[in-house]
């Protein structure tokens, strides 16, 4: 079997692309690793611009409670001239005060049930209502009113929402035999 070797302009090309495929893969790998150490730069920059504000902001806060804590008795210089001035009279400002609410006072569960039961003989109202009148947190009233329904005080009045509440026989019986004990009670400590 014979082989012909190729012509040396062949043989000269295929060195000449081999070795320029290499420079070219050489190329591109340096090219790959320096933009991707200019994304790792920019990430690390940025997140030095992070906490270099977050730095700076600590330090404000600091400078403020050092200023907080800083006492102002502390004598003045004497190379510093004071002028002698009538002395300048500081009035305090008069902010006005808000609004009281007036809450009622820690109660028994009886004395909540109570004074639901009072609040809603003449009509029926919403939990918020009584939360409002009463003082109380949402988790309270939501609390008392479900046992106030499950033992039969109160009624409770799902058409529309919110529902409302409204008294029923067993809590009127149960109002006015509360009055009448407060009533028998009070002439005797009297």
């Amino acid at each position: 079997m014979i082989v012909e070797i190729p012509d040396l302009d062949v043989i000269f090309g295929l060195v000449l692309a081999f070795i320029g495929g290499l420079v070219t893969l050489f190329v591109y790998s340096r090219l790959k690793s320096i933009s991707a150490s200019n994304d790792q730069t920019k990430a690390d920059s940025e997140r030095l611009e992070f906490y270099e504000r977050q730095l700076i902001d600590l330090k404000i806060k600091l400078d403020a409670i050092n200023l907080d804590n800083l006492s102002f008795s502390q004598e003045i210089p004497q190379n510093i001239v004071r002028n002698e001035e009538k002395p300048v009279q500081v009035v305090p400002e008069q902010v006005p005060n808000p609004p009281r609410v007036e809450r009622a006072p820690n109660m028994s569960s009886d004395n909540i049930v109570e004074a639901v039961l009072r609040l809603i003989t003449d009509r029926s109202r919403t939990s918020r209502d009584i939360q409002i009148t009463l003082g109380k947190s949402r988790e309270h009233i939501s609390r008392t009113m479900k046992k106030m329904t499950d033992d039969g005080l109160v009624q409770r009045n799902t058409n529309a929402k919110p529902y409302s509440y409204s008294i029923t026989q067993n809590g009127l019986s149960r109002l006015s035999g509360t009055s009448q004990t407060a009533q028998t009670i009070a002439p005797q400590t009297s």
